[in-house]
């Protein structure tokens, strides 16, 4: 093949590569849609159910309903959840289920893949949202006030305990946000200050892959796997005031440590590519 041939089938292949962009968008677009209406047609009609069942039945005793609801929606979702489960994660321990927070799909990941019973920490303004508020108070999650006032925050701090001691373990997100990058963002103090308290054990969570799933700031829907980390459960009773900064560090690197590889491994593979 000459110089000219070369440089020809170079030119074609430039000019050719705005197009394939756009068809790859616009199959993306379609795929997306296409997944958000199967969800729709499924989890709406289930859910109204369930809301309806909630009225008449202590929601403990349709978790399996829930539970099944959850994994039906992220596989109509296009998502394929793998668990790694650690040795030292105990499901039969009440605890602190500290998770990185990713996008929207986040409770439904938890619930289809956490094999124990547990409720959530969540914010009071979405407790004023219209059913889903009543919804998610009967279901016994924990409202988190908006402001930091001392009565506001003892009421937390009440309820909390009070879900703790029935043995429902509590899901919480500290780092009060979604990610914007895939990667972990700090930590909030709240959640530590109460496990220690309390002494409640800490169960590390880590949800790979969710990010490049679905990301907060678009409605696109990338069909892929989202690997759940149960990590070993750390204890909190005999720890001291002092060792605060160490126990929030120690859970941060827990987490964060199959994010990073995660996005070290995607890098990776693009640039092979």
């Amino acid at each position: 093949m000459n110089h000219e041939s070369e440089q020809h089938i170079s030119a074609g292949s430039a000019s050719n590569a705005p197009a394939e962009q756009g068809l790859r968008r616009a199959w993306t677009l379609v795929r997306s849609a296409y997944h958000w209406l199967l969800c729709a047609a499924y989890f709406f009609p289930v859910c109204a159910f369930l809301v309806l069942l909630g009225i008449f039945i202590d929601p403990r005793k349709n978790d399996g309903a829930q539970r099944m609801l959850c994994r039906v929606t992220m596989k109509l979702a296009g998502a394929k959840l793998v668990v790694r489960r650690a040795a030292g994660f105990d499901p039969k321990r009440t605890c602190f289920l500290l998770v990185n927070h990713v996008n929207l799909f986040d409770p439904f990941v938890l619930y289809a893949t956490i094999p124990q019973f547990f409720r959530g920490l969540e914010l009071e303004s979405h407790f004023r949202i219209p059913v889903y508020g009543w919804m998610m108070k009967r279901f016994g999650n924990v409202p988190v006030p908006d402001n930091n006032r001392p009565s506001d925050l003892k009421r937390m701090w009440r309820l909390t305990r009070a879900a703790l001691d029935s043995g429902v373990s509590l899901a919480v997100f500290p780092e009060g946000q979604r990610t914007r990058n895939g990667r972990l963002g700090p930590f909030k103090d709240g959640v530590f200050r109460m496990a220690m308290k309390f002494g409640t054990p800490i169960a590390p969570v880590s949800v790979v892959g969710a990010f490049e799933f679905n990301k907060k700031t678009g409605w696109l829907l990338r069909p892929g796997t989202i690997t759940i980390y149960l990590h070993d459960v750390i204890e909190t009773k005999d720890l001291r005031r002092e060792d605060f900064t160490a126990l929030r560090d120690r859970v941060y690197e827990i987490i964060s440590r199959p994010i990073e590889e995660a996005l070290v491994a995607g890098r990776k593979q693009e640039t092979d590519l």
